[in-house]
């Protein structure tokens, strides 16, 4: 009888799994708004929960936290979002100016290494026209995207819903989220509960330490590359800046890429004043001390129990299969699939499987 039970049990909860994954596969062109809305709630949950414990009601917490954060929202996308797109309009169009001049200051460094492999010098420009050619390429593939964005009926839904229906789906999320918690802790089987809830509590503990900090490292790094590289007279510093910080949350990335650009551009427009390009790679070294010393052990931890390379194969996973909502799920599945793994394993080297008959 107990053998059937667990078998049924099996069977219900990979059909459940599998009913999921179809509906989300399904709706993925609609889930957008609704995903974000559950994404900023969760982030503004402990906000509200503070004003709480200083004797405001749920619902007063709630309605102040999303209207605090609406303002926000829109005054950002206001007064940052249309100067930023066109300085990265304008980089992307400057782009092959700069890429013949930084390899035309770091060509004399190269030359015994070409001269070695007996290799053709480079035509300067043979390399301007290849660059122009991949900044048009560029240029056009971005336009056809946003042409494509704006044609698509599925877009302007998303975008309609991400400007009406995220902020309600936050708001009810955050003044209920207490009652959804209870919904699904009295759901929960009797016989497992207990082990459930220690693995929500991991997993929400990974989850929280992983999007919580981390948008607050690539704030805060996004923040410092772009007044650092603006103060040591970096062009389109404020930019590169920003485009380092907010891809810091996939591991070595965020760094790499936007050292590249920085460095690149720096050898452009410096040299033959060298001290300008190390003031640039300075800000990248000091921001790479500040994050490895500070940012993250102190707002992420060692609480996710993610490995680097497991988080950017979620974020290419989800990207793959259900586009930016599948970005946004990606690391919550990524945290609770490694929790439930840990456990699994723990339970294993606990069995007779792991340790043999003759040691039960």
């Amino acid at each position: 009888m107990g053998q059937t039970l667990t078998t049924g049990r099996w069977i219900f909860w990979i059909a459940a799994a599998a009913i999921f994954l179809v509906l989300l596969w399904l709706l993925n062109d609609i889930l957008l708004p609704f995903v974000v809305g559950m994404v900023v709630a969760y982030f503004l949950d402990p906000v509200v929960a503070r004003l709480q414990r200083a004797r405001m009601s749920r619902a007063m917490a709630t309605t102040l936290v999303t209207i605090l954060a609406v303002l926000v929202g829109v005054g950002v996308v206001m007064a940052i979002l249309p100067p930023l797109f066109g300085q990265i309009q304008k980089l992307i169009a400057s782009a092959p100016e700069y890429i013949v001049k930084a390899i035309g200051q770091i060509q004399p460094f190269i030359e015994p290494l070409r001269d070695r492999l007996g290799l053709d010098p480079p035509s300067l420009h043979d390399l301007q026209a290849e660059a122009t050619q991949w900044a048009v390429k560029g240029l056009a593939v971005a336009g056809g995207v946003a042409g494509a964005v704006a044609q698509s009926g599925f877009a302007l839904i998303n975008l309609l819903g991400l400007l009406f229906i995220t902020p309600v789906v936050t708001f009810y999320l955050l003044r209920d989220w207490e009652k959804v918690l209870a919904a699904i802790d009295s759901a929960l089987p009797l016989d497992h509960a207990d082990t459930i809830r220690k693995l929500t509590r991991e997993s929400d503990a990974a989850i929280a330490g992983y999007l919580r900090g981390q948008a607050l490292v690539c704030l805060a790094l996004g923040t410092f590359y772009g007044i650092g590289l603006t103060l040591v007279g970096l062009q389109f510093g404020l930019v590169i800046g920003l485009i380092a910080g907010a891809i810091s949350f996939i591991p070595f990335v965020g760094t790499f890429v936007g050292a590249v650009m920085a460095l690149g551009m720096a050898l452009a427009q410096f040299p033959p004043e060298w001290i300008g390009v190390v003031k640039v790679a300075a800000v990248f070294i000091v921001g790479q001390m500040l994050e490895g010393n500070f940012l993250s052990p102190k707002l992420v931890g060692d609480r996710v129990g993610l490995h680097p390379v497991w988080i950017m194969f979620a974020l290419l996973a989800g990207g793959s299969l259900f586009g930016f909502t599948g970005v946004l799920i990606a690391v919550p599945v990524a945290a609770v699939l490694g929790v439930i793994v840990r456990h699994f394993l723990a339970r294993y080297r606990e069995s007779d499987l792991y340790r043999g008959s003759a040691n039960g």
